[in-house]
């Protein structure tokens, strides 16, 4: 003990003598750092008053002046400001304006030291900045200013976190010298005791060290083999980190590929097929599905060159595959193989329009449409998805796959794979929301369901919420482990990962979508609706589908109307409607409903010119609805309920003018990504209302900086970064079942084979 004061007690006095010189050197830098940044402060406030400043003194009225510049200084650090002309005369001062400083002297601060000024009250520092007459700022005393606007801030505060920040650092050394002196003291008296301990083994006659090439004791095997484990774990993690800062390109994404899955096959089970062929007397014509699930994965196949399982329902799908039912996408530059699963009418009715789209369509998304359960129904879906796993193990080249099941049609698709294929790395992504435990429990296959999606090595949803729900529901419903800190699940001996997958969109933009100039997009759909060339528009695309909330849009539009009438015969909305589900009664009904709004808005307000809500129902190319994207003023989304929304996402990524204003319901996933947007309630016809006519009148400026931010996080998080995500995922889930294997010496469960 002695011995370690002798050591501690000198390393205590050190420190404490160190930090005691080192505080002026914090004192001075702490001081630099803050005039850096009041200097900056001062010339980011300049440049904000610019613009309002300049009216009044082109007016010349010193009263409104000061009154302008005294309302700045209710910022709590900014003093007083003054504002002095170019011949050194003051044109308006603060009440609090410093009398030493004088406008014919204002060289005096250009220097960072003779910005500090001693007063009585305290030390101030004082900021000039010149306004040229090009109605810019400049701060150097050789501007040719109009002008001179000096903005006086009060220091008290630094001198207040200077006092702080010394003080920090003297806890600082302390807290590091009692650390140093414990790990010292700890590592002495081992070392004394493992010093002994040799000595005295010398003395027996043994080896102070265990000879070369002996293998580890047997008790210890484990541990190490544990460590090794976890030291390749951490490796992993640390090269899926620098995955995640990577710039996410379709050439990422297959080097991605090629890297962490060693050119892995990829196959894509999906219910909308991404082509259609579609007959038209004589000529096959190709069609691109109006579906956020085929905007999102197209792109990932071109990069992919996997093979997409979907169901054919082109009027000419037949007639264009080979005997094994393949044909190459896309057409013009085939990457990838789709394969095609043909329906029955009848299969196709209970499967699709049955229970997917009377049942669990709005049982998720609890839009006020009441679900419909059928047994006839249940039996359809459990058939095709038993048909469509057999088309998997059919197209797999090898036993272990990376099979991402796409949407709610295949929710018993996961454990039908997982028993022909034990080997597979099965990502299901679930595309719509997730409903909390009770409403979800009016399924009455629930159970089933579950066990279905829980065959998966990964699920994906788009929020956080949606997993939320997911995890609350199989907690409530199942008896299986859920760990709430990893989001993960344990179901029959099996783990299923729950995780976040914000889906987006590609980028950049196809070319052959951004080719026509935003000057003529604007005239040529004006020009195709009869609309005056100044005539401001509106847009909105989706399915005919009650989810997306159209009649509440146009009746925000009656009410925007009739609040704000000078936009009525000046503006007007196209509603791009694609058709969907016309078999479904409740369909049927919405579609009429949709157009009786719409023909009952036009007749009270078309008489005063141009119709407001011009109605398309038909389907768009993607060639079409870009154009009308880069042709609006304004894009509103109003869905009810909804996963994420892509539309919100297209309409940004189209408007590489940075101009256009988001107007997207909080019902949507999208709403948590894309702040910037105008954020409404659908069901409020009032604050929509308002919204549009903001949106309308927005400044250039302001939509400038909104699109910015947005473009860039579409740029950051695109569709590529979200199929990356998943297969990095995908990548480490494979990488810890081989070292389990390797491990334990057998295979593990999941991936032995089903003899």
């Amino acid at each position: 003990m002695r011995l370690s004061l002798r050591f501690i007690l000198p390393l205590l006095v050190t420190l404490a003598a160190f930090a005691y010189a080192l505080a002026p050197l914090v004192d001075k830098l702490t001081l630099q750092w803050f005039v850096r940044d009041l200097d900056l402060r001062a010339s980011l406030i300049a440049n904000t008053v610019q613009e309002p400043l300049r009216p009044l003194l082109d007016a010349g009225n010193k009263t409104r002046i000061t009154q302008f510049l005294t309302r700045l200084t209710t910022d709590e650090r900014l003093h007083s400001v003054g504002y002095c002309t170019a011949q050194g005369k003051v044109v308006g001062t603060t009440p609090l304006f410093p009398e030493s400083v004088a406008c014919d002297n204002l060289e005096a601060y250009a220097t960072p030291a003779g910005r500090q000024l001693q007063t009585a009250l305290g030390r101030l520092h004082v900021a000039v900045a010149a306004i040229t007459p090009d109605r810019t700022i400049d701060s150097t005393p050789s501007a040719i200013a109009t002008g001179w606007l000096v903005l006086v801030h009060d220091m008290s505060f630094v001198d207040r976190r200077t006092a702080e920040t010394r003080e920090y650092l003297y806890y600082l050394f302390v807290g590091l010298a009692l650390l140093v002196s414990l790990i010292t003291v700890v590592i002495a008296q081992l070392s004394w005791r493992g010093w002994m301990a040799g000595m005295r083994a010398l003395m027996r006659g043994e080896g102070l060290l265990r000879p070369a090439g002996s293998d580890d004791p047997p008790e210890l095997r484990p541990v190490a083999r544990d460590l090794r484990n976890l030291l390749r774990d951490i490796e992993s993690a640390y090269s899926s980190r620098e995955e995640e800062q990577m710039v996410w390109t379709a050439d990422a994404l297959r080097s991605l590929l090629h890297t962490e899955l060693r050119d892995q096959e990829v196959i894509v089970v999906s219910n909308r097929e991404p082509y259609l062929h579609v007959r038209d007397g004589t000529h096959i014509e190709v069609k691109r599905p109006a579906s956020g699930v085929v905007t999102a994965l197209e792109p990932i196949m071109r990069a992919c060159s996997g093979t997409w399982i979907a169901h054919g329902s082109g009027s000419g799908d037949r007639e264009v595959v080979d005997r094994h039912d393949h044909i190459g996408v896309p057409p013009e530059a085939p990457t990838y193989q789709l394969r095609r699963v043909w329906l029955s009418e009848e299969e196709e009715a209970g499967y699709y329009y049955g229970f997917s789209n009377e049942g669990l369509w709005p049982l998720c998304h609890i839009a006020h449409v009441r679900p419909t359960f059928r047994a006839s129904d249940w039996e359809s879906y459990r058939q095709v998805n038993q048909r469509f796993a057999r088309a998997v193990v059919q197209e797999a080249r090898t036993k272990d796959p990376i099979v991402l099941v796409q949407d709610y049609h295949f929710a018993l698709l996961p454990r039908m794979i997982r028993e022909l294929l034990p080997n597979a790395t099965i990502i299901t992504f679930w595309h719509i929301p997730w409903p909390n435990p009770e409403s979800f429990a009016i399924c009455p296959w629930r159970e089933e369901l579950l066990d279905g999606l829980l065959g998966s090595s990964i699920l994906g949803f788009h929020t956080q919420s949606h997993v939320n729900n997911f995890v609350d529901t199989v907690d409530r419903l199942l008896e299986a482990r859920v760990d709430r800190e990893t989001f993960s699940v344990s179901y029959k001996g099996e783990p299923t990962a729950v995780k976040r997958y914000p889906i987006s969109i590609e980028w950049p933009v196809a070319p052959a979508l951004m080719n026509t100039s935003i000057t003529y997009c604007r005239a040529s759909i004006r020009q195709r609706y009869h609309l005056p060339s100044t005539h401001a528009l509106g847009v909105g695309v989706e399915r005919l589908d009650y989810t997306k909330g159209i009649e509440e849009r146009f009746r925000a539009i009656e009410r925007m109307l009739e609040l704000h009438p000078q936009w009525v015969g000046r503006f007007s909305f196209v509603q791009i409607a694609a058709p969907s589900r016309s078999s479904i009664e409740e369909y049927q009904s919405y579609q009429d409903r949709v157009r009786s709004v719409a023909e009952e808005i036009n007749a009270r307000f078309g008489r005063y010119g141009p119709p407001p809500i011009l109605l398309c129902i038909e389907h768009h190319e993607p060639s079409s609805i870009y154009e009308h994207y880069r042709a609006a003023d304004l894009c509103f989304v109003s869905s009810l309920h909804d996963g994420m929304n892509l539309v919100a996402k297209e309409f940004v990524a189209a408007r590489d003018d940075e101009r256009g204003v988001l107007i997207l319901s909080r019902f949507t996933g999208a709403a948590r990504e894309l702040p910037e947007a105008l954020i409404v309630n659908p069901y409020d016809a009032e604050e929509c209302a308002t919204a549009m006519n903001i949106a309308l009148n927005m400044p250039e400026s302001e939509q400038r900086d909104r699109m910015r931010i947005m473009r860039g996080l579409l740029r950051d998080f695109n569709v590529f970064r979200w199929a990356g995500r998943m297969l990095i995922d995908a990548s480490g889930l494979r990488r810890r079942d081989r070292l389990r294997e390797k491990a334990s010496g057998k295979v593990p469960a999941r991936s032995r084979e089903v003899a």
